[in-house]
């Protein structure tokens, strides 16, 4: 393929640490060429102001969000903004044919009256939202290959669906015994200056936030009650660590078979994700650490059951920037496209 046959990207919320990461991935994808990135509050920046280690390699300037010039230059549109912005820039996108990959929160809820109880957003793009499906290939590939609206899934979710999902759909667990807990590094929370990221804060602590109420929640649920066929409720703890990058989620939940072993699970998760190239089954007693995701879209998953509490213990962790946000998106536009879909998607971290 030819640079004239390459599809056409832009990216809105191109400033932002998942922006960031879109722009170095699609720069090295071999099938695509970035023509446009907007923003508001930095655009008619060239973007080397805001990024000078790119500035050898990409040589665009910030532009101004105008609907008409992004739809007539671009086939495909990755939405890197705030939540609550996406849900009036997407509708009038895919009217003109764009598709378009939203990595806020606005398309991942199929009842937007739960999106608006937790997101404070009232929404009229009802019609639009219908058309939007969930953008974790490793449940729903088959959907994603003829979608024009993708809600990519947030970086807590993707890591904790991809340890709960074969237990939840396998009917293996007692679903309303599900805990998660799960950590993440500072670059979660953004690029904007917050006072709990600033290094004097959050260096040598570790706390938890958002309890019992965290947004990430009604995504995790939603996703679980379709797996299970049943609504399905979750305890959900986010924590902050003093680290850059990566998730690492702790899964428990209480086996309805107290005689299945970890060789059961084994087999079971394997089989599970045997079509899933980014999700890694680490064998007996090996559990992940997330640096050995960081920079790559890979999820690593260990899996553990204590005879003594009846319970399975499932440890995810995946690098929250790549797999939690812009490779995931990368990965559901390769399924959209019908490339392979692991194209441009690095598999190798940088170690240590």
């Amino acid at each position: 393929m030819g640079e004239s046959e390459k599809i056409s990207v832009g990216i809105i919320g191109a400033s932002g640490y998942g922006g960031v990461q879109l722009v170095r991935l699609l720069q090295e994808h071999p099938l695509v060429e970035i023509v446009y990135l907007g923003g508001n509050s930095s655009a008619g920046q060239a973007y080397a102001e805001i990024y000078p280690h790119l500035g050898h390699a990409v040589d665009l300037t910030i532009e101004p969000i105008d609907i008409e010039a992004i739809a007539s230059r671009c086939q495909v549109v990755f939405l890197g903004l705030p939540n609550g912005l996406a849900c009036d820039i997407a509708p009038p996108l895919i009217d003109k044919g764009c598709k378009v990959l939203d990595l806020s929160a606005d398309y991942r809820f199929k009842n937007l009256e739960t999106y608006s109880s937790w997101y404070n957003k009232d929404r009229n793009d009802l019609d639009t939202a219908k058309k939007a499906v969930y953008g974790l290939p490793e449940l729903y590939r088959e959907e994603i290959q003829s979608a024009s609206l993708i809600g990519c899934p947030g970086c807590y979710p993707t890591a904790s669906l991809m340890a709960l999902s074969p237990l939840l759909k396998q009917g293996l667990i007692l679903p309303e015994t599900t805990i998660i807990d799960a950590k993440s590094g500072t670059s979660g929370g953004g690029r904007q200056a917050k006072t709990n990221l600033l290094l004097a804060e959050a260096e040598g602590s570790f706390g938890a936030y958002g309890v019992a109420k965290h947004r990430h929640t009604p995504e995790i649920e939603q996703i679980s009650s379709d797996l299970a066929g049943h609504e399905v409720r979750v305890q959900f703890t986010p924590h902050l660590i003093p680290m850059v990058r990566g998730i690492l989620s702790t899964v428990y939940a209480t086996l309805r078979d107290p005689g299945l072993v970890r060789d059961d699970l084994l087999t079971i998760y394997s089989a599970f994700y045997r079509s899933s190239p980014f999700v890694k089954i680490l064998p007996n007693g090996v559990y992940p650490q997330t640096k050995w995701a960081c920079g790559t879209n890979l999820c690593y998953l260990g899996i553990e059951t204590d005879p003594r509490t009846d319970r399975v213990i499932v440890l995810s962790a995946i690098d929250n920037l790549i797999k939690g946000q812009a490779g995931q998106a990368v990965q559901c536009l390769n399924i959209m496209m019908g490339w392979e879909e692991t194209t441009g998607l690095p598999q190798l971290c940088f170690y240590p």
